[in-house]
């Protein structure tokens, strides 16, 4: 009888074991995203572009810290997800107007389903409203893993832009395939984001698997109409113009 009750135990003991060995996945939650741009290594670049300004850079430098920091939360819930700025950070990057990140206030709404993005971007003293389709990235998965936020993540990488290369970690633990800014089209959530050509990297420092409350996801209304192609070029202008 002992030997009875024993084996009974036993086999309890290995069910719950193998309970808690399986994947839990994710569908809605909220992600804080820690978004870091070498400061520096961009200066380094608007000097080799225009072929001189090397005193103006190393002045400038002076007055900055190497990394310029922020937070921003994604909410996610199944087919949807929504980017937008987070906490603030006690240290802000200060510099000239025509060298702020253009992308501290970005808002991103995502309708995965309609492949539909509504976003608010702001380049220096505009602000702009744009409704576009999502962007098409060619992914290709590696066998490379990463930890990130407790979560076993998959390294993809793919090419935007024509040239720029961008690297990315993601779960399949999150099924929402989201991301941070507008990526997204991988099976899982991006967690980890580079993109070296802009020594800029989003990386999640943590996640909550809670509900979003309905108000999360209002997309964002203010700014000016404009496609992408807009944007780019307006960036394009700022910067000759600031330099």
């Amino acid at each position: 009888m002992k030997k009875y009750f024993a084996l009974i135990f036993c086999s309890l003991l290995i069910a719950h074991s193998s309970l808690l060995s399986q994947d839990i996945f994710i569908s809605k939650g909220r992600i804080e995203f820690e978004k870091k741009v070498n400061v520096y290594n961009a200066l380094d670049d608007i000097y080799k572009e225009n072929n001189g300004g090397f005193d103006i850079i190393s002045a400038v430098k002076k007055q900055l810290p190497e990394w310029n920091t922020t937070y921003f939360n994604l909410f996610f819930d199944n087919d949807k997800t929504i980017y937008k700025p987070g906490r603030e950070v006690t240290q802000v990057t200060k510099g000239p107007d025509w060298f702020r990140d253009p992308a501290q206030n970005n808002i991103v709404f995502c309708n995965l389903q309609t492949q539909q993005s509504i976003s608010q971007k702001s380049v220096f003293e505009s602000t702009f409203l744009i409704n576009d389709s999502l962007r098409k990235a060619h992914w290709k998965i590696t066998n490379d893993f990463r930890d990130i936020a407790g979560f076993n993540c998959r390294k993809a990488t793919t090419i935007i832009m024509d040239s720029v290369f961008v690297v990315a970690f993601y779960t399949d633990q999150i099924t929402t395939s989201g991301g941070p800014e507008s990526f997204n089209s991988l099976p899982g959530m991006i967690l980890g984001l580079a993109i070296p050509r802009l020594h800029t990297t989003w990386f999640a420092t943590k996640v909550e698997a809670t509900d979003p409350l309905p108000t999360d996801f209002a997309p964002p209304a203010k700014g000016k109409k404009a496609t992408n192609a807009d944007l780019i070029t307006k960036v394009q202008s700022s910067f000759k113009d600031a330099w």
